[in-house]
């Protein structure tokens, strides 16, 4: 068996609904038809009886009533048959004269009535001097038993009682009140041919149109089935390219509703896997380059002393020692920065002084500064750091000691010498108004240009100018600061500085109610 897809099971699901719907249709519409047949008939019949309507309202105007017709049952049936039936010579019966003599004019028009004028009173709407209708030269055999006559009280005169769906064809005098109802019940089933074909003609139209319907319906369903799910089956394919490895692929979005939206999103997700995947194949080459300088250097020392180009000595070790130290950092850096990229926000967050931590970094830095002759101006870390009480962040006193370790190393391997290194403090407002510590390092010369100053955050990324192996960094420094500021709910972001090198900003929140000081 075929794989069925969605678009199949939509498809045959709605093929099914509607051919179910088609055959209820077909069997109500035949029930119908042989259940509406019958009183159809039956208006047409009684509307061809109006011979034995003209006879029934003669009779009534002739004794007055329909008593006669109630106590003579056999007065019935001589009137509603069509011939009339022959006069007997002497009988008394006084309904007996509307039988026509097999070669005279029937009796209405004899003058069997009141007036001597051989007329009857014509029915409503007729002309006077009209001659009556003719009945047929025949009786149908079952006309009769369902043929009957009720008066103005809905009484029965005579013949059958009314049934539901029965025909009625009232009777009225020559005033115009209603006498009574001549009533035909409906025929049992479909019996002559003429309407047995008739209900097969109908049928076969409501056939024939329910199955143009179906087929008109089954063209729109699979169109409909194909443009609403054609977005699902572009998604799984979609996805089973990711799955694949295939990240550049991307599914076509129409329209604004919610497949639409997942289109989106599909493409979305599609774009940020590739990003990550571009920056894991980054990373893993930045990182395989770094590891190759020293492991390069090492391997050509150690196969110059094979050789016996150069001999083992203290500065052949010296040289090897560093390479080795250089990878120990790296490694060290390289852990850090994984560690630092899944910290999230300290556990043991504990309100700490953010400007002391600077201060405590700083002192031990000045040394290495001054060696550099790289010139550092607090004053505007002075005013906010002797302020009471002092501002506070909740954090971890460790971490944010790190970073700004690592801020001030930054500065100073990437500042030429004899530059300026130039620390500033305030209070600031975040968009939400909340009170930050912002903290700026601006130096001096080598500035980096403005389209790298996003990436320098990113792992192992060095720019151009500023940024070389030359000065030992491994270019993990920043990225680690910046994991441990986002985990504390900071922002550091760089710019150029106005001395011609670096700005480096730094947003801590503060403690809205700081604990007094002891």
């Amino acid at each position: 068996m075929p794989h069925l897809t969605l678009h199949r099971k939509a498809f045959l699901a709605l093929a099914a609904l509607l051919v179910a719907l088609l055959l209820i249709f077909a069997g109500f519409s035949r029930l119908g038809l042989q259940r509406g047949l019958g009183p159809y008939v039956a208006e047409i019949e009684l509307a061809r009886m109006d011979w034995l309507a003209e006879r029934l309202q003669a009779h009534h105007t002739q004794v007055g009533g329909w008593e006669t017709l109630r106590n003579q049952p056999g007065l019935w049936g001589r009137l509603s048959h069509p011939g009339g039936g022959p006069r007997r010579p002497g009988s008394s019966d006084t309904g007996g004269g509307f039988g026509p003599p097999p070669d005279g004019p029937p009796p209405e028009q004899r003058g069997n009535g009141p007036g001597s004028n051989g007329s009857t009173p014509p029915r409503m709407g007729a002309v006077a001097d009209d001659r009556p209708p003719q009945p047929p030269e025949r009786h149908p055999n079952d006309l009769y038993p369902r043929l009957g006559l009720v008066d103005a009280q809905d009484r029965l005169v005579a013949g059958s009682a009314p049934q539901p769906g029965g025909a009625r064809l009232a009777l009225r005098g020559a005033d115009g009140h209603t006498l009574g109802h001549l009533v035909l019940a409906p025929p049992q089933g479909v019996r002559s041919e003429a309407d047995q074909a008739f209900l097969a003609q109908q049928l076969g139209f409501v056939v024939w149109t329910g199955l143009a319907g179906l087929v008109l319906a089954l063209l729109l369903s699979g169109w409909l089935a194909r443009r609403w799910l054609a977005p699902v089956e572009a998604l799984a394919h979609g996805a089973r390219d990711i799955a694949q490895g295939h990240l550049h692929t991307r599914v076509p979005v129409h329209g604004n509703d919610e497949l639409a939206h997942l289109a989106r999103t599909f493409n979305t997700m599609a774009e940020q896997l590739a990003s990550i995947e571009a920056s894991r194949r980054q990373w893993l080459g930045d990182v395989a380059h770094e590891l190759r300088t020293p492991l390069a250097a090492m391997r050509a020392e150690i196969e110059a002393v094979q050789d016996g180009v150069r001999p083992f000595d203290d500065k052949t070790a010296l040289r090897l020692h560093r390479q080795v130290m250089r990878l120990i950092q790296l490694v060290g850096d390289l852990r850090a920065s994984l560690d630092a990229a899944g910290t999230s926000a300290p556990s043991a967050q504990v309100p700490v002084h953010p400007l002391s931590l600077l201060a405590e970094a700083l002192a031990s830095m000045r040394p290495r500064l001054a060696q550099a002759r790289i010139a550092v101006d607090t004053a505007g870390l002075h005013a906010l750091a002797t302020q009471s009480p002092a501002p506070l962040v909740k954090g971890d006193a460790q971490q944010l000691h790190q970073v700004f370790l690592n801020l001030l190393e930054n500065s100073l391997r990437y500042t030429d010498a004899g530059g300026q290194l130039r620390i500033a403090a305030f209070e600031a407002q975040a968009p939400d108004s909340a009170p930050l510590l912002r903290v700026q390092l601006d130096d001096s010369a080598p500035g980096v240009p403005a389209h790298e100053l996003p990436r320098i955050f990113e792992r192992l990324y060095r720019a151009e100018t500023s940024r070389n192996r030359d000065h030992g960094g491994s270019g993990l420094g920043l990225a680690i600061c910046r994991a441990i500021v986002l985990a504390h709910g900071g922002t550091l972001t760089a710019d150029a500085s106005p001395l011609g090198g670096l700005r480096i900003t730094l947003d801590l929140p503060l403690l809205d109610n700081p604990p007094p000081t002891p």
